[in-house]
């Protein structure tokens, strides 16, 4: 009996550049077969076709070839001669690091960009060192997916409803999240000027009547609070309708 002709090996996705495929079965490929064509030939693996292009950050890491979008806020800048930090100039140094889709609102340092990196420390690290290269000074740099300031509007929002005697509302951006008994303290300075609370990588200054005669932080809380800057309830609302 004759034997059935040999089946066709299946073509198979090559490691093209800024792309890694897994180790193993499955991670070779034929020569002059892109991605993009290996995924639409017929016969192609569920393994292959689940293989993601990797691109690389500033820092050499790989990352996934999607691009998602993040706001940043510079800490302390344009508040006196000394730091001055204009929107172009901050503009200019986000793309330097290879951002794309660069946006900013009011000098109070908001900017909006799109990348493929994942790593919130690596963006930040990426930025920081972009800002004092155009600046000389250190510029600390909180960041957030568009997602997560979103939700950290919803929740500001929901606060200030709760307490409408409140005549102020600041929310401070931290870059990173409070230890327990760090919350603890910032929550016993609320008081007759105001209350502090806690919510994630977020804090909510409920200032009384009468702050504007007071001190910047008359509950005396900002130093509690490590890496972090603020904005009032009326500029976070506008990022979140503008970019999220």
């Amino acid at each position: 009996m004759a034997r059935p002709p040999a089946v066709p090996a299946r073509p198979r996705c090559p490691p093209a550049r800024g792309f890694r495929a897994p180790a193993g079965p499955g991670g070779g490929a034929s020569p002059g077969t892109t991605p993009a064509k290996c995924r639409a030939e017929p016969g192609h693996t569920a393994r292959a076709a689940g293989l993601q292009e990797l691109w690389r950050d500033p820092g050499g890491h790989p990352q996934n070839g999607r691009m998602s979008t993040y706001l940043a806020f510079l800490r302390a800048i344009n508040l006196g001669a000394k730091r001055v930090f204009p929107k172009d100039e901050i503009r200019r140094a986000v793309e330097s690091v290879g951002f794309e889709d660069v946006a900013t609102h009011i000098n109070t340092g908001n900017v909006r960009f799109t990348t493929r990196m994942r790593s919130r420390g690596r963006i930040e690290d990426a930025l920081e060192r972009a800002f004092f290269e155009n600046r000389g000074f250190p510029v600390p740099t909180i960041v957030f997916r568009a997602d997560e300031f979103a939700d950290l509007a919803a929740a500001a929002r929901e606060v200030s409803a709760a307490r409408p005697d409140a005549a102020r509302h600041y929310v401070y951006l931290l870059k990173d999240e409070l230890p327990d008994d760090v919350i603890a303290q910032v929550e016993a300075t609320s008081g007759p000027a105001g209350e502090m609370i806690v919510r994630g990588r977020a804090v909510h200054a409920l200032l009384g009547p009468g702050y504007q005669n007071g001190t910047v932080d008359p509950l005396q809380a900002a130093k509690l609070l490590g890496v972090a800057t603020n904005r009032n309830l009326t500029v976070v609302n506008a990022l979140v309708d503008r970019w999220c």
